[in-house]
This record gives C-alpha cells, sequence and structure tokens, in this order.
C-alpha cells in the first residue's frame, strides 16, 4: 500500500523580469511516495530545480502560487519559521556543487553537526560528534576521525558530496532531494554515490525526488519518472512503462537521443531548437511543437492536458498519438510506438 508524502496541486513558481512575472514551474501536479524514487527528468532550463528549490522554500524573490501539502504543512504558503524547524529535520537536501554548498570557513565535523544541534538543541556536544562520525562513516567516508577536522577544499569532489550527503540525512528526513547528486563526477564515483542514495532509501524508507538529466541514473535508480519541458510536466509513468513505451515527443526525443549499442544507427538524433526563455516560453497551446515544426498543427490541443492513457500513465497534448521521427520511422517499432 503506497503512502503518499509529498502532494503538488497546480504549483507555479514565478520570477519578476522587468514589471511582469514569469512561471518557471507551471501549474505542476505531483506526487511523492514514502519509500519512492520519482526521477525529474528534462533538459537544462526546464524548470527540474525551481521545482525543488520551490518545494524546500529556497526562493527568495519568486512567486509562489498553488500548494505544496507535506504531512500537516501547505509549504507554498508556510511561514519562515516553519521551514526553519521542517529544513533539515523532516525534509533534507542534496545540492548538486558541493563545494558552493559546504562554508569554506569551517571544519567538515562543525558543518554537519551544525544541523544535528538546530533540531535537537538538547543532545550533549559528545554525542553530537559522535552522531557526526557516525554519519560520515554511514556515508562511506574512511578516516571520520581525520575529515570531522577537514575544511571543504581539503576533499575531494566525490568526498565533499558525500559529506553534504551526512548534512541531508543527519537528521533522518522523510523527505529527500537530490538536485543533480553526481554532476562533474567521474563514472566510478558517480556510481558510488548513486549506490549510497540507493541504500540510504532502503534504511530511511524516505520518499526521494531525483532531480537529473542523466537517463542511465533514471532506468538504474527510479521508480517512477516526471518528464519536464518548459515548466510543464509532459509526462509521468512508472519507469518500466517510461523507458517502454515512451508516448510524448519529447519524452522519445529525449530517449532516441542517448547513445545505444543495440540501435542500427549511422548518428544521434538531435532534438531541433533549445528550450525557450521565460520571456519567450509560448504560454498557449503545446509548448514543444516549435521543435517538431513537420508534425501538422492540428495534431496539438489548443489547450493541452494530461490524459491517462493506461493506469498511471499520463501524457500531456494529443500529438503524441501522430508524432513520428523524421525519415527514423523504425525508431517507432524500437519503442514499441505503432
Amino acid at each position: 500500500m503506497k503512502q503518499e508524502l509529498l502532494q503538488l496541486k497546480n504549483l507555479r513558481t514565478s520570477f519578476r523580469i522587468g514589471d511582469e512575472y514569469y512561471a518557471a514551474v507551471d501549474d505542476v501536479s505531483l506526487t511523492v511516495n514514502k519509500n519512492e524514487v520519482l526521477a525529474v527528468v528534462g533538459e537544462s532550463g526546464c524548470g527540474k530545480s525551481a521545482l525543488a528549490f520551490s518545494v524546500m522554500g529556497l526562493h527568495t524573490r519568486a512567486k509562489i502560487e498553488g500548494n505544496i501539502l507535506f504531512k500537516d504543512h501547505d509549504l507554498a504558503h508556510a511561514s519562515p519559521g516553519t521551514m526553519n524547524r521542517l529544513r533539515g529535520k523532516d525534509l533534507g537536501m542534496i545540492f548538486q556543487d558541493p563545494l558552493t554548498a559546504l562554508n569554506p570557513l569551517m571544519i567538515i565535523g562543525d558543518q554537519i553537526g551544525e544541523v544535528i544541534y538546530l533540531h535537537n538543541k538538547t543532545l550533549s556536544q559528545a554525542n553530537r560528534k559522535k552522531k557526526v562520525l557516525e554519519l560520515l562513516d554511514k556515508v562511506g567516508i574512511p578516516r571520520p576521525e581525520h575529515t570531522y577536522n577537514q575544511y571543504p577544499h581539503e576533499l575531494s569532489g566525490g568526498m565533499r558530496q558525500r559529506v553534504v550527503i551526512a548534512i541531508a540525512i543527519a537528521n533522518d528526513p522523510e523527505l529527500l532531494i537530490a538536485d543533480e547528486p553526481t554532476t562533474a563526477l567521474d563514472a566510478t564515483i558517480q556510481s558510488q554515490i548513486l549506490d549510497l542514495i540507493t541504500r540510504l532509501k532502503k534504511d530511511m524508507h524516505a520518499g526521494i525526488i531525483l532531480i537529473t538529466h542523466d537517463l542511465g541514473v533514471v532506468a538504474e535508480m527510479a521508480d517512477r519518472v516526471a518528464v519536464m519541458y518548459a515548466g510543464e510536466i509532459v509526462e509521468i509513468a512508472d519507469v518500466m512503462t517510461l523507458f517502454g513505451r515512451p508516448l510524448h515527443p519529447y519524452t522519445r526525443s529525449l530517449l532516441n537521443s542517448v547513445p545505444n549499442a543495440e540501435k542500427d544507427q549511422d548518428e544521434l538524433h538531435v532534438i531541433q531548437g533549445i528550450v525557450p526563455s521565460l520571456k519567450n516560453l509560448p504560454r498557449e497551446g503545446c509548448r514543444f511543437k516549435d521543435r517538431i515544426p513537420w508534425l501538422d498543427e492540428s495534431a496539438h490541443e489548443e489547450n493541452p492536458q494530461m490524459h491517462e492513457v493506461t493506469p498511471g500513465h499520463f501524457v500531456r497534448c494529443t500529438c503524441y498519438k501522430h508524432f513520428h521521427f523524421p525519415k527514423e520511422r523504425k525508431e517507432e517499432k524500437h519503442h514499441g510506438i505503432s
């Protein structure tokens, strides 16, 4: 039985440019369950990190509309005091750049100890240090006592990322957001970090939102996948369904752009164009239609809605029924689309 942990209802996060507000996250509705990894994927600039920061209440100059329901709170309208009590305790976040996430003037032990102290002031200093050492050991740092007294610049990228994870899980949060947790790490360290996050999910039974553009990471870790484009969710399904039978043209284009040794192709598929900027983003009709100009205008809905194609598999706009790759019809067979 799935236990719902987080629910986003028509979330809209807008930023002011000049005299107007433009939505970077536009009418997003999602749920995250306990003991589940929900991956949010898409190109850079699609609104993935803006979504994560909205949940954590880290936007200082954004206009937040809609609802972010977590336990007995609506995080979209919670007071700063409430968010301070929840962040670091019930809500944890792994940031994508550990060097900028850590304070360069504080030793590692004090940085992890600080988040423990803020939510458990009755714990003695000795017990707090003991817990920090246990956390460093838990995230796979070989010499916790030595690392405790080091500064961030003295550690490798992989070690710093482990420290950021230790801070995120210090108080056993119920919801963990991992924002591109393996960016700029080499393949070996990336694999270790992903194994660590997977193990933490099993140990903590937490709900995890995994923000990434790496579809290999998604295939390995996710239970469900939400595909995001230009601020909107365009498709959502369990990971097996999404990889086995992707429907939205954007999802299919993303998957077709991934190198695959089993596919007989001379060159990689390239998605035309780029993600539009906030000011130039089309607010009516299908937002992806300009990047698939060979598809007839009538294939798109005037006001695209999410359609439940099969139980739990939702896709935005009717254009998925008509989409094909130009000069690449064989890819439809590969993806099981007729």
